[in-house]
């Protein structure tokens, strides 16, 4: 008899259903196309995918100032207010010149106004940035930032108070764009490579450089991916020896294939973007300016006959048992004023050890214009194949 109660019970509440007559409601997608909003078609499994699925990579072409400086566009703000900035792996804060700061520097260039931006925040804190050719002051603030296609919410950067003229006055640029590690930023703000990573908004944590030669335009910056075209051969590897610039070792340094020994017990490189030439411990300068025959001026630059240039010596640098060539087009800078051709080499000297105490190298742009470089965070090390 159980069975047979709750038949009838069913029935009766099958009846007492199809007499509520049933109430159909209107989606959001058909709402909003009512209002003449037309919402455009998304895959309803892109949820299913992780966090990261949504990374991307982009490309920007920057400009080649007299093979000296390298820069490109960004944005900060809301809206949108656009700056050059300098892309340099051998500082790691963000800075632009500001409507905080009226030095000369800071007013002949472009200027952020963070009264202009509805996502401005200040931080009420300022620091100070030491370049190796000049400093500023700024204050700390937060903004979305764009670079290469790629935003960024709520980056920390620096809006100048004080910039000195010498050497920001005559600058291609707004401002500056580190991409180092954040061990060496100043007042802890976060790069903007750092912040990309921690909104895993790159395919892969990496960033790439060429740089064209004769300032030829056609130089690129690369975030989330390397470009292929722009490169030869394969990338070779070698690791990062301190997590503060973008430090490698190099194991030996040749002049036309022999060696020099001065590497023997190990040097450090810093790759550098932001440096337009090629750096030598000073303690090895004079012997290299010798092999290469070049004689000093009275302004301390040294220079050859430019009828020698193609017999001049190839130097090399030994990294992770990969030798890499300098011919001396690359490290030779031909000029020409009032009719008179000269040549200077690139190279200059630097009296800073590495924190070990081994000879410090800058592979600054003379050497990079050679290499495609590739910055790899995930896996600390450095790639270089030969550029296009």
């Amino acid at each position: 008899m159980k069975w047979l109660i709750v038949l009838l019970a069913c029935a009766t509440l099958s009846e007492g259903l199809n007499r509520v007559p049933l109430m159909r409601f209107k989606s959001v997608r058909d709402q909003l196309r009512e209002k003449g909003i037309h919402l455009p078609y998304t895959d309803p499994g892109l949820k299913y995918l992780p966090p990261n699925s949504f990374a991307t990579s982009g490309s920007e072409y920057i400009n080649n100032y007299a093979d000296t400086t390298y820069y490109g566009a960004i944005s900060i703000g809301s809206p949108p207010q656009s700056f050059q900035v300098l892309f340099d792996t051998g500082s790691s804060n963000l800075w632009v010149d500001s409507t905080y700061c009226s030095d000369q520097a800071c007013t002949y260039h472009t200027q952020y106004n963070p009264q202009r931006s509805s996502t401005f925040s200040s931080t009420g804190r300022s620091i100070y940035l030491g370049y190796g050719a000049g400093s500023l002051y700024a204050n700390l603030g937060y903004d979305t930032v764009e670079v290469a296609g790629i935003t960024v919410t709520e980056q920390i950067f620096g809006l100048s108070t004080r910039e000195p003229s010498q050497p920001f006055l005559y600058a291609k640029f707004d401002g500056i764009l580190g991409l180092a590690y954040p061990a060496i930023a100043s007042g802890g703000a976060m790069p903007v490579m750092d912040t990309m990573m921690r909104e895993n908004l790159l395919q892969a944590n990496i960033i790439a450089f060429y740089l064209s030669r004769d300032a030829q335009q056609g130089s690129e910056l690369s975030f989330g991916g390397v470009d292929q075209s722009k490169y030869r051969g394969q990338i070779n590897w070698t690791p990062v020896t301190a997590e503060t610039y973008w430090q490698i070792g190099i194991d030996g340094f040749q002049v036309n294939n022999q060696e020099t020994g001065w590497c023997s017990r190990g040097c450090q490189a810093i790759v550098d973007t932001g440096t337009s030439m090629l750096t030598c411990p000073g303690q090895y300068l004079g012997y290299l300016m010798r092999s290469i025959g070049a004689q000093q001026g009275q302004y301390g630059e040294y220079s050859v006959d430019c009828s020698q240039v193609q017999n001049l010596p190839t130097l090399s640098f030994t990294m992770s048992g990969v030798n890499f060539q300098l011919p001396p087009s690359a490290y030779i800078s031909e000029k020409y004023q009032g009719g008179y051709q000269y040549c200077t080499v690139a190279i200059s000297p630097t009296y800073l050890s590495s924190q070990n105490g081994q000879p410090l190298w800058i592979l600054g742009d003379v050497f990079l214009r050679e290499y495609y470089s590739v910055y790899d965070r995930s896996n600390n090390r450095v790639g270089f194949a030969a550029a296009v």
